[in-house]
């Protein structure tokens, strides 16, 4: 299979994402390879795509497991260098994401609980603001990408991410990845990167990668369809963001159940 380049494959996510409703009547129009493209009936289809993980489900494995599935689809290189680390989710424990939850009673069992990490893909992205190339930006359907093209590395997303979402290729990727797929572009050092949300897999009808491997443990949806199983849970249960008081509305949220605090 041809590999795409990150512009191609930008590109295509656009294109399927904003001809999806032309698709519903039947309407063709042209892609990016000058023939005539018809949007799969089965894209997946949102304003504003947002995600519900039950950590009460989720353990460290699991996790883990996620991780795994997510960077191989990604090209994420496995740099062994902890400050040359790309990460687009990964495991934090609870008090490491929850600051202003956690109070000095809290037991250590749930300080140390093993969350799932990731771009909280905010309705206010204080990154897109700070970007001068316009490469991180939002698309129609709410999701914030990175283009690796424009990224002049100047790291500002990263100084303005107050939930350290973001990575920088200090060196070049491409000899850190094990396995490298062809459906997905690699990068080059000198770029900043992050989890989109698997917006490629939207774009065929497929949910994000992480959320299959969840095995049930997160809920994937438009937020701004009421009627949609994530905006009912969110709507009527106890869930969190992380620290809502940065104002960045996060779109990630979590349930967690810290019933009692006791040791376990």
């Amino acid at each position: 299979m041809a590999k795409i380049s990150r512009r191609q494959f930008l590109k295509l996510s656009a294109a399927t994402a904003g001809m999806g409703l032309l698709a519903g009547c039947g309407v063709k129009t042209k892609g990016i390879g000058g023939g005539d493209f018809v949007a799969p009936a089965n894209a997946a289809k949102s304003k504003n795509w947002g995600m519900l993980i039950d950590s009460d489900k989720l353990s460290e494995g699991d996790i883990n497991r996620m991780r795994a599935a997510c960077h191989k689809a990604h090209n994420v290189p496995d740099i062994p260098d902890k400050k040359h680390e790309i990460k687009w989710i990964w495991e934090e424990p609870f008090e490491a994401l929850f600051h202003s939850e956690v109070s000095p009673a809290l037991s250590d069992k749930w300080r140390n609980l093993p969350m799932a990490s990731l771009c909280n893909q905010c309705r206010k992205p204080i990154c897109v603001k700070v970007c001068p190339t316009q490469a991180t930006f939002t698309n129609k359907e709410g999701i914030v990408i990175q283009d690796m093209h424009r990224c002049i590395g100047c790291r500002n997303c990263m100084a303005a991410c107050p939930y350290g979402s973001r990575s920088f290729n200090f060196v070049d990727p491409r000899p850190y990845i094990k396995e490298i797929n062809p459906e997905y572009p690699t990068r080059s050092k000198g770029v900043v990167e992050k989890c989109d949300f698997c917006v490629e897999r939207l774009a065929k009808g497929q949910l994000p990668i992480c959320v299959e491997e969840a095995h049930g443990a997160i809920l994937f949806g438009d937020l701004d369809d009421p009627n949609s199983e994530i905006a009912k849970a969110v709507a009527s249960e106890m869930v969190i963001a992380r620290e809502p008081g940065y104002g960045t509305e996060p779109k990630v949220f979590y349930r967690v159940n810290l019933k009692g605090g006791e040791e376990a």
